[in-house]
């Protein structure tokens, strides 16, 4: 039987062991945060780690082209190994997609704590205003806990229907989704449903997540700078967003290694990191069973159960934060790769091993070999010494670009010694990249990142973000530059053709490369300008 609106509410009634791997590391050109804390550096074999394996690791991402941008492992409390391929840094933030998903759970734990709400409150008794008029009994039915597991009994996810509906209210959207299953019996992975808990947070603090978790997370543990999506309502997106250094994630996995302590100051209850790590339902997703698959080892609240007794956060196109409770051990990995097993494979084939050696012997050899390979990571394509004199004859020269989707007017190319600067005007004003010759060259930019298949949601203040480019003639008339927008997972790969007519400019993204599709913006053409 449904409830009607009003009968419905009525009812409710309202340490510096040694040396730290990563001192030889590259940096840009961008300042080091001034009031981060950091974790403290060992050697891997004076944490009982083989750094043997840890190569080995490092060369199995590389060989399979996985495209890792950070790595960074914990033994006992202490970093024994870290690198970002460049132009990827210390300093810099990664946008963490559903990894974001494990710090909205951390708030509700939070709050569960400060006992403004219980993981079995009805999602609808804290939104009396924008439940429908018509409440099926399903909807009546779902829990917080519900939300937390996945399994609010929706058949598939709702978050195209909040990102992509006429109505900005997205907790209005979300209760006005159809709910198929009695909730709490069916998974299916449900990115609107951690919106719900993010919107809940903010109803019940009357303040958005990431300032809720400002003073009770994010502080104690010494970060700064981390940055959040928004909706249109102003709620923080919950399940996605969430921007932070690859060593904040690090630290967060090992608060939850600690069962919740921080420099002995309790930041989680221990019961809420037992429940929010234990399989609370069966999940889904992923290839072959439970012997090769790390999707259907259970999920508890937005973390995965892993092979060999770990558990995760993890987001699109490989996020990652690992914990290994036997092993004392975190591992922290940032990424756009489009295989997200086969990261976590080569996680369980080298790194864990690396991690069961008893009473190591000096591995001086192998150390040496894994801190030269971890202080000169790259992401840089492969240098090319074509000759041409195509350079000094377009070099600032302006090309009108034909009418196109993109209202792109013009373009232009400017070359100096070792780099050029790439322009572009269209509708929405001037844009510019810096790049590199056979080099990574660091600016900003007001050039959007290549829009994801759903409409974007912004960051507060996001009008411009940082880019790494380089570039390189792949022969006397093409040249070809990739844009590395380093505080996301993604780039661009642009390609200019220059013939005696004109100009050619065509964008791909590294989501079309990845999927090995056409990208959906249109080749430019354009002719010098008179």
């Amino acid at each position: 039987m449904n409830l009607n609106r009003r009968d419905f509410l009525q009812q409710l009634g309202f340490g510096a062991l040694g040396l730290s791997i990563a001192t030889t590391l590259p940096t840009t050109g961008w300042a080091l945060p001034t009031k981060t804390s950091k974790l403290p550096r060992s050697l891997p074999e004076a944490q009982g780690v083989a750094p043997g394996g840890l190569l080995d690791f490092v060369n199995t991402i590389e060989s399979k082209k996985l495209n890792v941008h950070s790595l960074m492992v914990l033994r006992h409390g202490q970093v024994v190994a870290e690198g970002w391929w460049a132009p990827y840094a210390p300093q810099l933030k990664h946008t963490l997609y559903s990894l974001s998903k494990s710090f909205t759970s951390t708030a509700v734990g939070m709050a569960v704590a400060e006992k403004r709400l219980t993981v079995n409150d009805k999602v609808v008794s804290f939104f009396p205003d924008d439940v429908p008029s018509t409440i099926s009994p399903n909807l009546a039915a779902m829990r917080v806990k519900d939300l937390l597991t996945m399994s609010t009994g929706h058949d598939k996810d709702t978050t195209p229907k909040l990102r992509e509906g006429a109505n900005p209210n997205w907790v209005k959207s979300f209760l006005a989704q159809p709910v198929d299953h009695e909730p709490g019996t069916f998974f299916v992975y449900n990115s609107g449903a951690t919106y719900m808990l993010s919107a809940i947070v903010q109803k019940l603090t009357k303040q958005p997540i990431l300032e809720y978790l400002k003073p009770r997370l994010f502080g104690p543990l010494g970060t700064e700078g981390e940055d959040w999506e928004v909706s249109p309502q102003g709620i923080n997106t919950g399940g996605w967003g969430l921007r932070v250094r690859t060593e904040d994630i690090a630290k967060f996995g090992q608060l939850y290694l600690q069962k919740g302590m921080w420099n002995g100051k309790r930041l989680i209850t221990e019961e809420w990191i037992t429940d929010a790590t234990r399989a609370e339902v069966e999940s889904k997703g992923g290839k072959g069973d439970k012997r090769v698959n790390d999707w259907i080892q259970g999920y508890g609240y937005q973390f995965w159960r892993c092979r060999n007794d770990a558990y995760r956060g993890d987001g699109a196109f490989g996020q990652y934060c690992i914990v290994l409770p036997k092993e004392d051990a975190v591992i922290a990995i940032t990424s756009e790769t489009g295989d997200m097993q086969a990261v976590l494979d080569a996680a369980w084939d080298h790194i864990l091993p690396a991690l069961k050696r008893v009473g190591l012997p000096s591995y001086k050899a192998e150390q040496t070999a894994l801190t030269k390979k971890l202080s000169s990571l790259t992401l840089l394509p492969e240098a090319t010494n074509t000759t041409t004199t195509a350079a000094s004859q377009i070099s600032g020269k302006s090309y009108a670009i034909a009418d196109n989707t993109l209202h792109v007017k013009d373009v232009s190319l400017t070359f100096g010694k070792d780099g050029c600067i790439f322009k572009l005007q269209d509708d929405k004003g001037d844009h510019q990249v810096l790049c590199g010759i056979n080099r990574w060259r660091d600016s900003t930019t007001t050039f959007a990142v290549a829009p994801l298949m759903l409409t974007p949601t912004p960051v507060p203040g996001g009008e411009t973000r940082k880019v790494a480019a380089t570039g390189s003639w792949q022969d006397a008339n093409t040249f070809v530059m990739t844009w590395r927008f380093i505080e996301t997972a993604h780039y661009d790969q642009v390609t200019c053709r220059f013939g005696s007519e004109g100009v050619q400019v065509e964008f791909q993204s590294s989501l079309s490369i990845l999927s090995k599709t056409k990208d959906k913006r249109p080749v430019l053409e354009g002719k010098v300008a008179a």
